[in-house]
């Protein structure tokens, strides 16, 4: 099985959600369901099906999040340093052509979260930054086409 990269914090992140779903989530909707069940007849009952939906998908988040956590390869970018960009760096880049500057890390799939300058290493900006250095141009692709990006900054935290 392939391992999936993970930094340290995101790995903690979905560890908590998982015990959440387990020990909190999970009991409330089996609860739920047994309330509605005391409603009388399950086929016009609103609330048992709701309830039952609720437990299907919190059932399949926990099959997610179990196998994820399961085959993580955890990396915690703290011990890492350098000017090259590589998985759990921080990178501040600016748009050659608007001279927007934008910072972002780059984590895995999993914890991926564009709001919060989360970004998976499977995007294109991401995949156009590895292996680069500080002061480096780098072109991305994009639908909107051709972006040029100029690395100011790389940090490991």
């Amino acid at each position: 099985m392939e391992k999936i990269p993970l930094t340290k914090d995101g790995f903690e992140k979905l560890k908590a959600e998982l015990n959440d779903l387990k020990t909190v989530q999970r009991p409330n909707v089996i609860q739920a369901i047994a309330e509605a069940r005391e409603h009388g007849d399950l086929s016009e009952n609103a609330e048992y099906h709701a309830a039952r939906e609720q437990q299907s998908f919190i059932e399949g988040r926990i099959q997610e999040l179990e196998a994820v956590t399961g085959r993580a390869q955890v990396i915690d970018p703290s011990t890492m340093d350098g000017d090259t960009v590589k998985f759990g760096a921080t990178v501040t880049i600016v748009d050659e052509e608007t001279d927007e500057e934008e910072t972002y890390q780059i984590v895995g799939e999993h914890e991926s979260d564009m709001e919060n300058g989360k970004l998976s290493i499977g995007a294109p900006v991401a995949r156009a930054l590895i292996g680069k250095a500080e002061g480096d141009s780098v072109t991305v692709k994009t639908p909107k086409g051709a972006k040029d990006y100029e690395i100011l900054c790389v940090k490991y935290k």
